[in-house]
């Protein structure tokens, strides 16, 4: 954002700020007159040969060159939350991660390896909580031999834009090369409202603990073998939904894993010729209803950053934005 400058500037942070969240100002071009300025805010995650890297809470990375630099100081870890229920990065991140199981895992330090013969990047790879037990470029050899071993690409699963989240490792993964392929957002709500907007075709929606071929044929995902339906039927208390449609293919399907006070949902598929009828709002009703029962009272999703309708119909629905995740994948053999 340009803004005026007014008042006093002054830089009350240095290189051992790193690791902090700070907001600064700086002259949005060099040499630029007339009191033009921008401001960034995140984590400082690196400061050296003259230039800071700030990371905003979407993951994406800021260069600032000293000399502009006109403001600056460091603001509390965590932004003020706006909606949603109360929770940390650390347990959101193993509510989903007990969400979506891999076929198989192993323990680095308190990193978790998984694999799942492909089938999904975020069960085909590392999440990262914690120390990995040996140095960064140690630790991520040892990922790229496990995941080689297995005929994958080794991935991490990183995040950002919260307390505790994983902007520094994201620096680190950067500046040895890796590459973020995919990010999305996690977002929270609280799971009463969902379940309260029940609409004229709730009383058609079928629930079952089981996909069946039904539900599978209207689930987009290519390559929906054992494998996937075994990481599909993971979770502590797994739901599936479906609308009965004109033929054996489901109007809308959607998934819902319940575990605590947390309901996760996922795969919420609309046949395209029915979309924008609310079929979509109905499935995840009936699925809400069914966690209330079975204790629940909040709600988390995840959506990526360009889909556009799909943020749209959460947004309506009450959820915000808690993180955003990432997903880095190993430099190709000889790169930088």
């Amino acid at each position: 954002m340009e803004i005026s400058a007014t008042g006093r500037l002054e830089v009350r942070i240095t290189a051992a700020d790193v690791g902090k969240r700070v907001s600064v100002r700086c002259l949005s071009e060099a040499g630029a007159t007339g009191g033009k300025f921008t401001d960034t805010v995140g984590v400082l995650t690196s400061w050296h040969s003259g230039v800071l890297q700030i990371t905003r809470k979407n993951g994406q990375n800021v260069r600032i060159a000293e000399p502009s630099l006109v403001a600056g100081k460091v603001v509390p870890a965590a932004p003020a939350r706006r909606r949603g229920p109360a929770a940390s990065y650390g347990e959101l991140a193993r509510i989903s991660a007990r969400a979506w199981r891999p076929v198989e895992s192993e323990r680095l330090g308190e990193w978790e390896l998984r694999a799942a013969a492909g089938f999904t990047r975020r069960a085909n790879s590392v999440l990262p909580l914690g120390d990995p037990g040996l140095p960064l470029d140690a630790a991520l050899d040892a990922v790229r031999r496990w995941y080689g071993d297995r005929g994958l690409p080794a991935y991490l699963q990183t995040a950002t834009g919260a307390e505790g989240t994983q902007e520094l490792l994201c620096a680190e993964l950067e500046r040895r090369g890796w590459v973020r392929e995919v990010t999305a957002e996690l977002w929270t709500g609280a799971l009463a409202p969902v379940a309260d907007r029940a609409g004229a075709e709730a009383g058609r929606v079928v629930l079952a603990q089981e996909a069946d071929e039904a539900w599978l044929a209207r689930y987009r995902r290519k390559g929906v073998g054992e494998v996937a339906l075994r990481v599909l039927g993971s979770g502590p208390s797994v739901w599936f939904a479906s609308v009965p449609g004109e033929g054996a293919v489901p109007a809308a399907v959607g998934r819902c894993v319940v575990d605590g006070r947390w309901a996760g949902f996922a795969a919420v598929e609309v046949d395209p010729a029915r979309r924008r009828r609310g079929l979509a709002t109905v499935v995840m009703a009936a699925l809400a209803r069914r966690a209330l029962e079975e204790g629940a009272s909040a709600a988390w999703l995840q959506v990526e950053e360009d889909n556009a309708g799909a943020r749209a119909l959460y947004a309506g629905m009450g959820f915000g934005a808690h993180h955003a995740y990432h997903h880095y994948r190993e430099p190709e053999a000889g790169a930088s």
